[in-house]
């Protein structure tokens, strides 16, 4: 006879989410959102089905419906004129700047919605590179100092979280410095401890035109500084060093195949933990629903429950919008 019945605990709906593990919720949920030059413009992002680059005006008008579906916080990323990029990324910091302008703008329409704006050169730099370069290699201290330069613009602006993406050695330090010197105690970090080179950025790239150029003279892609994908040991690396710098919040990127990841530095750290479900996820869950192989809710609400399952506290997602609207229903 038996006596244990684990489908006792499965018979019914009410059973099931009375001993759930797990629970997604909007609050989760961080909007990346890209933002061009103009007024009244909005762009389709082909590879993104659902997801466009906006005018400012456009941005806020999205950010407000996003607050009213429970969204309460952006990423944000710039399409960058051609003629602004060059090879110090000195527009990252323009007061005056699209990122700054933004930033500003969204905060004054809606108080209370969370911005976190990206801190990285590549969409800065006539390069397509997260950092200065000289001699056909990536500067790791003189883009630091560029990356400080950039965060304080953006605190300035009025962010509540900066968001380094650089993968550059020993930046957390130096951003949270040039934070604490300008005054902005406040600010916090979302640092990409472990981002990798993956494979999965590419709709990314080609929404920001930030993908490095064909060069002879340059490193051809970015395996220079950020992760190998075979490694592990690795990310724990990153991510004790980017907690003793200062770091308020580590990032994981990318997402679904990283969950051994998430749930290893889960199990070894109390900080909150981000986890990015990168452009390339969304682009393969939107081309299967499109072609009838996949339910398009079910598999957006399953996917991104796996993050929380797997231990991360927040969510940086194409699908929050969407999402959002699935678990409002």
């Amino acid at each position: 006879m038996i006596h244990s019945r684990n489908r006792r605990l499965r018979v019914n709906e009410s059973i099931r989410s009375l001993v759930r593990e797990n629970v997604l919720t909007t609050d989760d949920f961080v909007m990346p959102i890209f933002v061009m030059e103009g007024e009244n413009m909005q762009e389709p992002i082909p590879s993104m089905p659902g997801i466009f680059r906006r005018s400012i005006d456009l941005t806020v008008k999205e950010c407000k419906e996003l607050f009213s579906l429970g969204v309460k916080s952006v990423n944000l990323y710039m399409k960058v004129s051609e003629h602004l990029k060059d090879n110090t990324g000195k527009e990252a910091w323009n007061q005056n700047g699209l990122m700054q302008n933004t930033i500003k703008a969204i905060k004054d329409a809606v108080p209370g919605m969370v911005v976190m704006p990206d801190v990285a050169l590549d969409p800065y730099s006539i390069y397509g590179h997260d950092g200065i370069i000289e001699n056909g290699k990536i500067l790791n201290d003189a883009t630091n100092d560029a990356l400080a330069r950039m965060s304080v613009s953006h605190a300035e602006a009025g962010a509540d979280l900066v968001a380094p993406s650089d993968m550059m050695d020993g930046r957390v330090q130096v951003i949270r410095e040039a934070l604490e010197e300008s005054g902005f105690t406040d600010v916090g970090i979302v640092s990409y401890a472990a981002k990798y080179a993956s494979s999965f950025y590419g709709p990314f790239r080609s929404a920001l035109d930030s993908a490095p150029k064909d060069d002879m003279e340059i490193p051809k892609d970015k395996k220079t500084y950020q992760m190998d994908y075979h490694n592990s040991r690795e990310a724990m690396n990153e991510v004790f060093k980017d907690i003793e710098e200062g770091a308020d919040v580590i990032m994981i990127k990318p997402g679904l195949p990283y969950l051994d990841i998430v749930s290893k530095v889960r199990e070894a750290i109390d900080l909150p933990i981000a986890v990015y479900n990168v452009s390339g996820e969304y682009a393969m869950v939107k081309a299967a629903v499109q072609n009838g192989w996949l339910d398009n809710d079910k598999t957006i609400i399953e996917s991104l429950t796996c993050f929380k399952r797997a231990g991360a506290d927040m969510i940086f997602t194409y699908f929050a919008k969407e999402a959002a609207m699935i678990l409002n229903k």
